[in-house]
């Protein structure tokens, strides 16, 4: 085949997706992919390391950075691909979202959201920040598609509500994400020293946040049974591995709620007194369960971008000719 041959192959298999990658046949590839997200130094580095096995120890993120694995199901088949795209500086940069998530993949995308659960008063603004601004994006390619590929459009608004059984009670309550979506908490052996009630309010909030997107939702930390179960969740995402069925929901213990599970009968409502909740004005419960949340824990106003360092002077980029270059172009 000549480059243009192949060339015309690839547009047209990008332009007719095969159907459901779910049923990938014996000898093909699959490809999945996979945005994570979260507070600045909350642990999302490690947790992809942890997936992929490396024993490597994890620098800071710089932008958007790009990794990724290969599993082979059985023996002698060819390896599937699980791209891992990561998002660093927090909230600051989140507009790169729209590099990698595009018309062309978004079936095969997922997000992960990594939350600092050490860091309560940050936790709801990164979230929100986070979460609307990919929702915005995921819209707008669902718009583009349903004018182009409508089959594709219908598909995936289909699969947003797979996890959901079809008489469960909270259809009408929850707003499900347009792709899949996994809640990590990370840093649980600090969040575990915090005040019963203090671990009550995040608990809940988290759980409520989770099932109103149909996300799955983990706490983890740097303990090895805890990030086996956030790898348990990863790949099934990454390489369709089977899903876990247990849940945890003991507020004194780690939570491992995979999505579709849960239900707002058993989250309860939010943790304030009636007449809190009365004084409350909210048009939604989503609203209603921020305002609970931020009158225990108010939102820091942080901005990202004030302390994002100049990476040039950042030991671990240092390269000696370039430095020297560039030292004489400031002088």
């Amino acid at each position: 085949d000549t480059l243009w041959d192949l060339a015309i192959a690839e547009v047209e298999k990008r332009e007719n997706p095969p159907d459901d990658d779910d049923d990938v046949k014996p000898g093909e590839v699959w490809e999945k992919s996979i945005l994570f997200m979260g507070n600045k130094n909350g642990g999302k580095t490690t947790i992809i390391l942890r997936c992929l096995e490396r024993e490597e120890s994890p620098k800071p993120t710089l932008a958007l950075e790009y990794t990724f694995g290969r599993r082979a199901r059985r023996h002698n088949t060819p390896k599937d691909v699980a791209h891992f795209w990561e998002l660093g500086g927090g909230t600051s940069l989140v507009e790169l979202i729209r590099i990698p998530v595009t018309v062309h993949n978004i079936r095969s995308f997922a997000v992960v959201l990594v939350l600092d659960l050490s860091k309560p008063n940050e936790l709801w603004t990164t979230m929100e920040s986070l979460l609307q601004v990919t929702r915005n994006h995921l819209n707008k390619i669902l718009t583009k598609l349903e004018k182009t590929n409508p089959e594709v459009a219908a598909e995936i608004k289909q699969r947003m509500w797979n996890n959901l059984q079809r008489d469960h009670p909270d259809s009408a309550l929850v707003d499900p994400f347009p792709i899949p979506l996994v809640i990590i908490g990370s840093k649980y052996d600090i969040f575990h020293e915090f005040d019963s009630e203090m671990r009550k309010i995040i608990s809940k909030t988290l759980r409520f946040v989770s099932h109103y997107y149909g996300a799955s939702l983990v706490f983890t930390s740097k303990s090895e049974a805890l990030l086996l179960k956030a790898r348990a969740l990863i790949n099934h995402l990454a390489f369709g591995y089977d899903k876990s069925k247990s849940v945890s929901v003991d507020p004194s213990k780690p939570l491992f709620i995979p999505a579709g599970l849960d239900s707002m009968s058993q989250i309860g409502p939010p943790p304030a007194s009636d007449s809190d909740l009365g004084k409350m004005r909210a048009n939604t419960p989503l609203e209603l369960w921020k305002k609970v949340f931020e009158k225990t824990f108010p939102p820091k106003s942080f901005t990202d971008l004030q302390d994002t360092k100049d990476p040039a002077q950042d030991s671990q980029y240092a390269e000696y000719e370039v430095d020297v270059m560039r030292a004489q172009k400031n002088q």
